[in-house]
């Protein structure tokens, strides 16, 4: 057997002989940009292809601009959108397109009809390597006299009776082929472009677990089996002396220690504390600057490590693997008590680290899950992904009542929260955004998605300036409790804003069964006398949130969210949530997201939308 033409013009000789070196990448994580893929279909009888073949391809045109326009990373890139390369009609013109998909990379797929077609004939499109890890939509038009909704239902038909899941979208109303995509359809086709671009993004790269198992808190026994087959993501390893060893090796970019430093000390109050703490203050807040640098490095890696000039200038050596990094796009820290009982917290480095922007100016978060619980940190991953915004881990810290707030203040806050209200809070870690109502920056937020918020912030430098300056000026770093910090450490503190649409989320483990939880709410604003009360008798030194769940009691929701961990985002995205588990075949055991937005694909229906039976009969997505 002969190698190919490409193999044979390999020069090995050459590649034995180069010197290994930090290869430059346009984005800080190293993978395929998710590939969305259009497949327009027809009827092939001739005639009747020719009476459709324009306004074919006018349909998938207008789904490209849409989903070009629309759908991004939260760095900012966008999707790609390739087309197959002419109308598919037959077996042979899909073999044509899946051989263009496969060398695109594609991993999504929307079928595009305005017309009956021959709907299992076309199935070569998507067979083949890999193909039965493409999610898998399809667009028909609804008219009288095109009844691209006709092919629809017998191509999803097919498509069940395969056991592939396809999302069917289907305008409720008969539609004019002139103009825009009708909403309801440009939505749907949205909710499962941003989704399959969540679920592409991660997949292939890592999860970084810094230390072990924190306090015996369960979320944080990292369920490597799980990640990879669930998510398509692998795991990696590495004790927390690896952060002491990179500062006694001075093993970082000294020059921006500097900055940060003098930007930390510039732009946020610290409170440092009275009386004898273990380290002085400006040695404290190296350290924790410190933390968050070599733990950023570790996920993503830095080429002015592996740069023998800049190591030589600032007195440490190079290393070309430890330079490398993880390719995390998510990571957790153990922190309690391994680290903590000997050394600053991670405070600051989660908190910097989950916010939009740090001392190098406005960027895409770097996710860090507070004491590695790994499943609340998959959630912020999504969301993250989802949005395009930054993600707040919390404690699920206390649920308060009307009664017990009346009781404790003697302040009625049934019109505030009739229903009860929960403390979110965790120690000192959540993302700094969440000190002002970030959506609220944008015009007509509140009409648009959370993609389209982000997209405009990212575009907008006098956005980011305010966003950065709000956030600042509203948070105080205070010094750690050292009853439970005996290490010390920085804690951010602020207070949520109240009337912010906010979704709670969670991915639970039973034992090899992952479920996940969503809940829309809405964060309260108390009256400061009774949040200054609940803030002294909790931990004042603690970022805090009140939050109020839609349709449901503050204790229904503490009752019946799994464990002590939730992650929240701006938005009610429950919807996109909902239709991003589907597709990576996992079931959600509780919402409160409105029947009218779930959008799953047809085959739950043939389970009489039973979630868990058809997740359960699907599999993971990754075998």
């Amino acid at each position: 057997m002969s190698l190919s033409p490409a193999a044979d013009r390999v020069d090995f000789s050459a590649l034995s002989k180069a010197q290994r070196g930090f290869v430059p990448t346009t984005r800080s994580l190293v993978g395929h940009i998710p590939t969305i893929a259009i497949t327009p279909v027809a009827d092939g009888r001739t005639g009747a292809y020719e009476s459709n073949a324009a306004g074919t391809w006018r349909m998938a045109e207008k789904v490209h601009r849409l989903i070009s326009r629309k759908v991004k990373l939260p760095d900012g890139t966008p999707v790609r959108v390739i087309v197959a390369p002419e109308i598919v009609y037959g077996p042979r013109t899909g073999a044509l397109a899946q051989a263009a998909f496969v060398r695109e990379g594609v991993s999504a797929n929307i079928w595009v009809s305005r017309s009956w077609a021959y709907s299992d004939e076309l199935m070569s499109a998507c067979q083949g390597l890999g193909s039965s890890e493409w999610l898998q939509a399809a667009y028909g038009l609804n008219q009288t006299n095109r009844p691209g909704a006709v092919w629809l239902k017998a191509f999803c038909a097919a498509m069940d009776e395969k056991m592939r899941p396809i999302f069917s979208i289907y305008n409720p109303d008969l539609e004019a082929e002139d103009g825009d995509l009708p909403p309801y359809v440009a939505e749907r086709i949205l909710r499962f472009a941003r989704c399959a671009a969540a679920a592409a993004e991660m997949r292939g790269k890592n999860y970084l677990s810094l230390g072990g198992v924190s306090m015996g808190i369960i979320g944080s026994d990292v369920r490597r089996n799980i990640m990879l087959n669930r998510f398509g993501m692998g795991t990696v390893s590495v004790d927390m002396v690896a952060i002491k060893g990179r500062i006694d090796q001075g093993f970082y970019d000294h020059e921006e220690l500097e900055r940060a430093f003098q930007f930390m000390k510039k732009n946020f109050t610290l409170d440092f504390g009275e009386g004898r703490r273990p380290y002085p203050p400006d040695d404290l807040l190296r350290w924790c600057i410190l933390i968050t640098m070599i733990t950023r490095d570790l996920m993503v890696g830095n080429p002015k490590l592996a740069d023998p000039r800049t190591g030589k200038a600032q007195g440490f050596r190079t290393d070309i693997e430890r330079a490398q990094g993880c390719n995390a796009i998510l990571a957790g820290t153990q922190g309690q008590r391994a680290w903590t009982d000997l050394y600053p917290n991670f405070d600051v480095a989660e908190s910097i680290l989950n916010s939009s922007f740090d001392w190098n100016g406005f960027r895409a978060p770097f996710l860090v899950a507070t004491e590695n619980d790994s499943k609340n940190g998959i959630g912020m991953l999504a969301a993250n992904l989802l949005t395009g915004l930054p993600q707040l881990f919390a404690d699920i810290r206390t649920n308060w009542t009307v009664e017990s707030i009346k009781k404790a203040t003697g302040k009625n806050i049934s019109k505030i929260a009739p229903q009860g209200f929960i403390d979110k809070r965790n120690s000192g870690a959540g993302a700094l955004d969440y000190a002002l109502n970030v959506p609220g920056l944008v015009k007509g937020s509140r009409n648009m998605s959370m993609q389209d918020v982000a997209e405009s912030i990212r575009s907008d430098p006098a956005l980011q300036k305010l966003l950065m300056t709000t956030a600042m000026k509203r948070t105080t770093y205070m010094r750690a409790a050292l009853e439970y910090f005996p290490g010390d450490g920085l804690s951010s503190h602020y207070r949520t804003p109240g009337a912010i649409p906010m979704t709670a989320y969670r991915y639970n483990v039973v034992g090899d069964q992952i479920t996940c939880s969503v809940v829309e709410g809405e964060t309260i604003e108390l009256p400061k006398d009774v949040a200054d009360h609940v803030s002294r008798i909790t931990d004042p030194t603690w970022p805090e949130t009140f939050w109020a769940p839609r349709g449901m009691s503050s204790f229904e929701y503490m009752s019946r969210i799994g464990p002590n961990h939730d992650a929240n985002s701006f938005g009610l995205i429950g919807a996109d949530i909902l239709t991003f588990n589907a597709m990576l075949r996992i079931p959600v055991d509780m919402h409160n997201v409105p029947s009218d937005q779930i959008f799953r694909p047809t085959l739950w229906d043939r389970f009489g939308g039973d979630d868990f039976r058809a997740c359960e009969k699907l599999g993971p997505l990754y075998q």
